[in-house]
């Protein structure tokens, strides 16, 4: 039983088709040993995810559940399967998934006509469309070999007004956003607005048809209405996704906007490495949000949590909080986890744990700037159990970004001790545990705070960082000051407390530590 004694399985979630489980095994990441999973002591499928999806079951169906490897099995689990009332087949309504006509109205027909308990089911074939408006209690599975196909035909893709001010004239309805405050936009591929319990679902692909003679080639902050996103979900709650591939999504991929109780679970989300703020995953004022398993490969941000830009958090001050990102892979994004930049309603109990980053331009990424305001205090963020590979760039808290409006302005840019006033973020505490950054190329800790409000705090304990020896060279935060480098050991200015226990750093290029206007700073 040795190789079994510190494996068990959790139960993420269930369909009345599927179950997403969590193989619970010590110091693994996205991917573990390989195992075999035992539906009723029958061998069903093999898999060396850390999070794996049995699909092809049935409704309300009692079931065991085990895993195994070299002879040995874990304990069983049992459970159920959701109910289900009815399938709604998308060509039952008129659909054709032939890869040529437009699907729209017909499988928008079948979303509307669902009724609780019953799924609308996308079935293998290629389905066009433009957009869909999800339904509150509604399954939407895709099925092994479908691909929604978006048409990105601007003509026909119903626009999302910024903001709408109410009869009383003194609150207001913000169907559309972009990039953290009421803006007009494009809907999204897949839009829900007010929605609750519901799941997306299955082994198929959703793909926004994005590229550069379409979507991409409209600039950045200076369009209206603005690019549609892949998955939108405005004020939404208990939302599922899970098992789908997402990919050439026209701006960010997966955009939940002040929702609560939210799943992502063994997603593939992927975009050219040169697609313009195709960010994976972006919760933004978002409450009790759990990503397991998820695979991301991007052009910019994998994961990226946000509170709006200084209206926002000003006028309805809702933090991102409770949020939970754990055997997740991200590879390829300018930062694997990112907080910010538009975060003025700030963030609190975000922890990250136990994934692998591969080759992205930053580990940990902490972006903001004045103006984000005094409600965008940055707080318990937790990271551990990390292994990053291939990184320019681990470690990195920036509080002048420059990147949007205003951004490369005096105000934000100079290094100058401003006044702290209702315009001045701040940046608490931050805990990094158990990680091992090997092949890194710019920087390994570059951490800058503003003069007049300084990092409080950042405790940093088991930590190895290594240099690749023929280490490219950039900048490691994208700010106005960031000289071009490479092989950086440890950089922080204007912090209270940093306190290093255990932190290693091999093949650094000159100065390993380069501290200024640091309160204390403890190494041990």
């Amino acid at each position: 039983m040795e190789e079994m004694k510190n494996t068990a399985l959790k139960i993420l979630m269930r369909t009345a088709r599927s179950l997403t489980i969590q193989i619970l095994d010590e110091g693994a990441d996205y991917h573990t040993k390989e195992y075999d999973i035992y539906i009723n002591g029958e061998k069903y499928l093999t898999t060396d995810k850390t999070v794996e999806t049995v699909y092809g079951l049935r409704p309300a169906e009692d079931l065991t559940v085990s895993v195994g490897r070299s002879g040995e099995r874990s304990e069983e689990l049992s459970v159920r399967t959701a109910e289900e009332f009815v399938t709604l087949n998308v060509r039952d309504f008129g659909a054709r998934g032939d890869g040529e006509t437009d699907d729209t109205l017909s499988i928008q027909a079948a979303i509307m006509t669902c009724p609780e308990n019953s799924r609308v089911l996308i079935p293998e074939g290629t389905f066009r469309f433009t957009n869909l408006f999800l339904k509150s209690d509604l399954t939407l599975e895709l099925a092994k070999g479908a691909v929604l196909l978006a048409i990105p035909d601007r003509e026909k893709v119903p626009i999302l007004p910024g903001r709408i001010e109410s009869y009383d004239e003194k609150s207001e309805f913000l169907p559309g956003t972009w990039e953290g405050g009421p803006m007009s936009s494009y809907a999204s591929i897949l839009t829900g607005i007010g929605v609750e319990n519901v799941v997306i679902c299955g082994l198929g692909t959703l793909d926004g048809n994005a590229g550069f003679d379409n979507w991409w080639d409209l600039p950045n902050h200076k369009n209206d209405p603005n690019r549609p996103r892949m998955i939108f979900l405005n004020h939404c709650r208990n939302v599922t996704v899970q098992g789908i591939t997402v990919k050439n999504s026209p701006a960010w991929n997966l955009h939940p906007y002040f929702s609560q109780h939210l799943k992502f679970y063994d997603i593939h989300i992927e975009s050219p490495s040169n697609s313009p703020n195709t960010d994976g995953l972006n919760p933004e004022s978002c409450t009790d949000v759990e990503i397991a398993g998820v695979h991301f490969s991007v052009g910019d941000d994998c994961i990226a949590v946000k509170s709006g830009t200084l209206y926002m958090g000003r006028t309805y001050k809702t933090p991102s909080r409770d949020i939970l990102i754990h055997h997740c892979l991200m590879e390829k994004g300018h930062g694997a986890v990112t907080i910010g930049s538009e975060i003025a309603a700030g963030v609190d109990n975000i922890q990250i744990r136990d994934c692998r980053f591969l080759n992205t331009d930053r580990g940990l990424r902490v972006k903001t700037r004045r103006g984000r305001g005094k409600d965008s205090y940055l707080q318990g963020i937790t990271f551990e159990g990390i292994r990053m590979e291939g990184v320019l760039s681990a470690f990195v808290i920036n509080s002048f970004y420059f990147c949007g409006p205003d951004g490369r302005s005096e105000y934000v840019a100079t290094k100058e001790k401003l006044p702290v006033d209702e315009r001045t973020p701040r940046i608490g505490k931050i805990v990094i545990r158990n990680v091992v950054c090997e092949d890194c190329h710019v920087a390994g800790i570059y951490f800058w705070g503003l003069p007049e409000s300084v990092i409080e705090e950042v405790e940093m304990e088991n930590v190895r960082i290594s240099f690749a020896k023929d280490a490219q060279k950039g900048r490691a935060a994208m700010m106005n000051g960031c000289d071009e480098g490479s092989r950086q050991g440890i950089f922080i200015r204007n912090a209270s407390k940093v306190v290093m226990k255990n932190v290693t750093l091999s093949g650094c290029a000159g100065k390993e530590v380069d501290l200024e206007n640091v309160d204390e700073f403890i190494r041990q």
